[in-house]
């Protein structure tokens, strides 16, 4: 399946790093998330547009991931001359990740 299906986003950025939230839309799908949504596998997702870390965070009480994506914004948003390359947008690319599981 595709992230999106049963997940949501919110980011923010500040210089060149981005945050990005993914939110399970039914809590009882966290722990798919938590299993299927490594920081390893989004920084292979959103490739080359993460230069540095990605950090992961996790938050079962609110059913989250939070990722922290060093060097993600080509110098920061204000700097770069990537067109629209703010974190909403990252999160965006991020749903469509296909996971292993399935809808309940």
């Amino acid at each position: 399946m595709i992230l999106r299906e049963i997940a949501h986003t919110r980011s923010g950025d500040k210089g060149d790093t981005s945050n990005i939230s993914v939110i399970a839309f039914d809590p009882a799908d966290y722990e798919l998330l938590r299993r299927e949504v490594t920081g390893a596998r989004v920084k292979v997702a959103l490739g080359s547009m993460v230069q540095g870390d990605v950090e992961r965070y996790e938050l079962p009480q609110l059913g989250a991931l939070n990722f922290v994506l060093h060097r993600a914004l080509a110098g920061g948003v204000t700097r770069s001359l990537a067109l629209d390359m703010h974190g909403k947008c990252l999160g965006s690319l991020l749903l469509s990740l296909e996971i292993e599981g399935r809808r309940r």
